[in-house]
């Protein structure tokens, strides 16, 4: 690896480091919110999901963009606005501009992902990718499971604040260093945004999200929440005849038709719906059942992080030799029969005997499966289009963890009791087995030279 390439790897992790950790770090530490600015759990779930809600609905538009205008371009905008946003919510006196601060969190995320990953994918190839890769998986998997510990240690030892304050640091370290890399802006042929694309997309996803958030608030019965889903359902619709007509789409539909980009991302939303339902229930029966403090429910953690830490890199490079099948298809089964081992769980709950084993069991499937999932997807389109291939699988996974944690309440009600905990984890191991086996049979192997 070269110098350049390292800085540009540091700089990938910094800048999708601090949108991981956003996603996951504010859980614990909403309780405290709602304490202080008032507003009840509506103005706690509002904190979260404005977040979510932006990134997960321009991340595509994002990843037009990084083609269009270059990667290191919009990395910059997107650093500039995730540090103006994140001071914003930690100063913000009210729940009102809280939850406004978050929605501008989310857009400037949603800048920051597909543009460093594309900024990997165009500058390593081969084996050398699929490391690299590995290691950006790696961060930013840790970021989202060492969330929950980094917010309970700043809500228990300062305020609520501080998780926010604490962005300035990777995000001023990132704008340093890309001050020192040199590189030629490389984009697409085309220049021209697609702006009826990129609305037609926000309404889509922004109208679907609302829906499934608010039906638990409202029930499917109230106009503005199956008024929502039908207009995302349409727009959703309209998008998808809009870039197919289009000359210059947003969303290239050709893209899947490339097999492994296909089964890639069909094979991401049922792992990463379970990633996101698994750390949403874990941190909620701990800490509200089993009643853990914030620190205790976050260190439960760590074990993952540091699997994923020591053996993402490692799997990553494997996939470049063997190919990602193997550990696609593998991985996920790994990681659902760790779920399923947590179905032992008791209260109290024993963390040693009951929960250890199988988070152990879990990280270890997560870091056959993310570094491989990553190279196969993204691997198997041209880096030219890497934007936007980011993008989109992104997209599909912060959805599926949007609308996993969403519909979660359907089985098991309004509380994580116990047994609702174990219906809701058995779910988790399912879909990661079912992500396994597309996998498995899905998947092709790149010739050798590709990754």
């Amino acid at each position: 690896m070269t110098k350049q390439q390292r800085l540009i790897l540091v700089i990938a992790i910094l800048a999708s480091f601090v949108t991981f950790l956003d996603g996951s770090v504010v859980g614990v530490a909403l309780p405290s919110i709602g304490k202080q600015l008032g507003g009840g759990l509506l103005t706690q779930q509002w904190v979260n999901d404005a977040y979510l809600i932006t990134l997960g609905t321009l991340i595509l538009a994002a990843g037009s963009l990084s083609d269009i205008f270059g990667r290191k371009k919009i990395l910059v905008v997107g650093l500039y606005g995730f540090l103006v946003a994140s001071i914003l919510c930690a100063i913000s006196p009210t729940s009102e501009i809280l939850i406004f601060a978050r929605a501008l969190q989310g857009v400037a995320g949603a800048l920051l992902v597909p543009s460093s990953l594309a900024l990997i994918i165009s500058h390593f190839s081969g084996k050398a990718q699929a490391k690299a890769i590995g290691s950006w998986t790696a961060w930013t998997g840790i970021a989202f499971v060492v969330g929950p510990l980094i917010g309970g240690l700043m809500v228990d030892l300062a305020s609520w604040r501080l998780v926010f304050a604490i962005n300035i640091i990777p995000i001023a370290a990132a704008l340093i260093m890309l001050r020192l890399l040199h590189i030629p802006t490389e984009t697409t042929d085309r220049k021209r945004v697609d702006v009826i694309g990129i609305i037609l997309g926000v309404v889509a996803l922004g109208g679907i999200v609302y829906a499934l958030i608010e039906q638990g608030h409202y029930g499917w019965q109230n106009p503005l929440v199956y008024g929502s889903f039908l207009l995302g359902i349409v727009a959703l619709l309209r998008f998808l005849v809009h870039e197919h007509q289009t000359a210059q789409p947003m969303l290239p539909l050709e893209l899947f038709q490339t097999r492994n980009f296909s089964v890639g991302n069909l094979a991401t939303f049922f792992i990463y719906a379970a990633l996101s339902l698994q750390g949403f229930l874990l941190v909620i029966f701990l800490q509200q059942t089993a009643h853990y403090s914030a620190v205790a429910a976050g260190l439960t953690m760590i074990p993952i992080t540091i699997i994923m830490f020591l053996l993402s890199p490692r799997f990553g490079a494997l996939a470049g030799v063997y190919g990602p099948r193997l550990f696609m298809g593998i991985g996920p089964i790994v990681a659902g029969c760790g779920a399923l081992l947590m179905l032992r769980v008791g209260l109290p709950a024993q963390y040693l005997t009951e929960l250890l084993p199988g988070i152990i069991l879990f990280g270890l499937g997560l870091s056959m499966t993310v570094a491989p999932l990553t190279s196969a997807i993204l691997g198997s389109i041209k880096s030219t289009q890497a934007g936007i291939g980011s993008a989109v699988n992104n997209a599909v996974s912060r959805i599926a963890g949007l609308i996993a944690v969403a519909a979660i309440g359907i089985f098991i009600g309004t509380s994580v009791s116990l047994d609702g905990f174990h219906i809701g984890i058995a779910i988790c191991g399912g879909l990661l087995i079912l992500g396994g086996v597309i996998s498995a049979l899905g998947i092709v192997n790149q010739p050798k030279g590709k990754v």
